[in-house]
C-alpha cells in the first residue's frame, strides 16, 4: 500500500515541477509586462558670467519662456565705464602704431639737418681757434693751458657734429622694425581688452538658452550676485524623458529604438515614445518604482524619450510604460 502512495507522490512532484517550469518559461518568453518609472525633466541653473548688482528680474515661477528671451539684467554702468576706458586705450595704441609706421615729420628732419650744419660750423670755428693757439704756442706767446683748452674745444665740436649727424640719420630712417612690431602688438592687446570689456557688458543680460518653464526664482532685484550664482532654474520642455526599469528576464525585449506607450494617472492621453538608452549595468530597484517583483531584484535602467510631451507630464510623476506590439 505504501509503494503506490510513494509512486503517486513522485509523480505529483514531477508534474508540479514541469508545470512550474512551463509557467516560468511563459513569464520569461511571453508578453512584455508593463514597466514602471517616473518622468525625468531636465533643468538648468541659470546665472551670469559676470558679477554685479541685479537690476531687473523679468519672470516669475511658472512663466513659460522661449529660447533667447531676456530673463534678467545686471547694472551696466561699471562695465560701460570699463568699455570706455578700453576704447580709449585702443585709440592711443592706434596713434602710436601710426607714428611708428609714418616715421619722422618733414619738420623734424629739417631740424636735424639744421643741427648738423650748426655743429659743422662750430667745428670749423674750433679748428681755426686751435690753429691760432698752436702758432702762438710755437712763438712762445701763449701758455700750454691755452693750447689745451683750444684742443678740448675742437674735440667737443667734433663730438657734437657726430651726434647731430646720427640724429639726422635716425630722423630720416624713422622707427626701427622692432619698435613697429611692439606698437602693433600693443594695439592688438588693447583691442583684445576692448573686446573682452564688450563681452562682459553683453553678459549683463541673462537670456534663456532654450524653451522651458521657470521653476525657481532664486534672487530679487538689488541683490549682489557672483559669477555663476543661480538666479533662475529653468525646466526644459523640448525633451522629456521617462526613467523606467526592466528585469533581466525581459531585457531582450527592450532595445534602443523600441516604440512604447506612456500612461499617467492624471491624464487619459496615451503618450508615444521610444527607448533611447538601456543601461549596461544592473542595479537594485529604486524605492520610487512600484513593481510586482521584490525590491531586492536586480533591474536595468531605461531612458525613454517622449516624442510629443505636454504640460501634463511633470517632474517625478509616476507613469506606466507599455511596449508597443510588434516592436523589436
Amino acid at each position: 500500500m505504501k509503494k503506490p502512495i510513494a509512486g503517486l507522490l513522485v509523480v505529483a512532484v514531477l508534474v508540479g515541477g514541469y508545470l512550474g517550469y512551463r509557467q516560468w518559461m511563459t513569464d520569461a518568453n511571453g508578453a512584455m509586462p508593463p514597466l514602471y518609472g517616473n518622468v525625468d525633466i531636465r533643468d538648468v541653473q541659470l546665472g551670469f558670467r559676470v558679477s554685479g548688482r541685479l537690476a531687473e528680474m523679468h519672470l516669475e515661477e511658472g512663466d513659460p519662456v522661449t529660447a533667447g528671451d531676456l530673463l534678467a539684467r545686471l547694472d551696466e554702468l561699471p562695465l560701460r565705464e570699463a568699455l570706455a576706458v578700453a576704447e580709449a586705450n585702443v585709440m592711443e595704441a592706434t596713434a602710436n602704431l601710426d607714428r611708428a609706421n609714418t616715421g619722422s615729420r618733414p619738420q623734424e628732419i629739417e631740424q636735424a639737418e639744421a643741427g648738423v650744419e650748426e655743429a659743422r660750423a662750430a667745428l670749423v670755428n674750433a679748428n681755426k681757434r686751435l690753429a691760432r693757439q698752436q702758432d702762438l704756442f710755437r712763438q712762445g706767446l701763449n701758455s700750454q693751458r691755452a693750447l689745451d683748452d683750444a684742443e678740448s674745444q675742437q674735440e667737443q665740436a667734433q663730438a657734437r657734429l657726430r651726434s647731430a649727424q646720427e640724429a639726422l640719420a635716425l630722423a630720416r630712417e624713422g622707427f626701427r622694425e622692432e619698435d613697429r612690431a611692439a606698437a602693433a602688438a600693443a594695439l592688438a592687446a588693447a583691442e583684445a581688452r576692448r573686446d573682452q570689456a564688450a563681452t562682459q557688458l553683453d553678459d549683463t543680460r541673462l537670456l534663456a538658452p532654450s524653451d522651458g518653464v521657470i521653476q525657481v526664482r532664486a534672487r530679487e532685484p538689488g541683490s549682489m550676485v557672483n559669477i555663476g550664482e543661480p538666479v533662475y532654474t529653468l525646466s526644459l520642455t523640448d525633451v522629456v524623458y521617462v526613467r523606467a526599469y526592466v528585469g533581466e528576464t525581459h531585457l531582450g525585449q527592450v532595445v534602443p529604438g523600441a516604440a512604447v506607450e506612456v500612461l499617467s494617472d492624471s491624464s487619459e492621453r496615451v503618450y508615444r515614445g521610444q527607448v533611447g538608452f538601456v543601461s549596461p549595468r544592473a542595479e537594485f530597484t529604486p524605492k520610487t518604482v512600484e513593481t510586482p517583483e521584490l525590491r531586492t531584484d536586480l533591474v536595468y535602467r531605461l531612458r525613454i524619450v517622449v516624442t510629443e510631451p505636454d504640460d501634463n507630464l511633470r517632474q517625478g510623476m509616476p507613469v506606466t510604460v507599455r511596449l508597443v506590439d510588434g516592436a523589436d
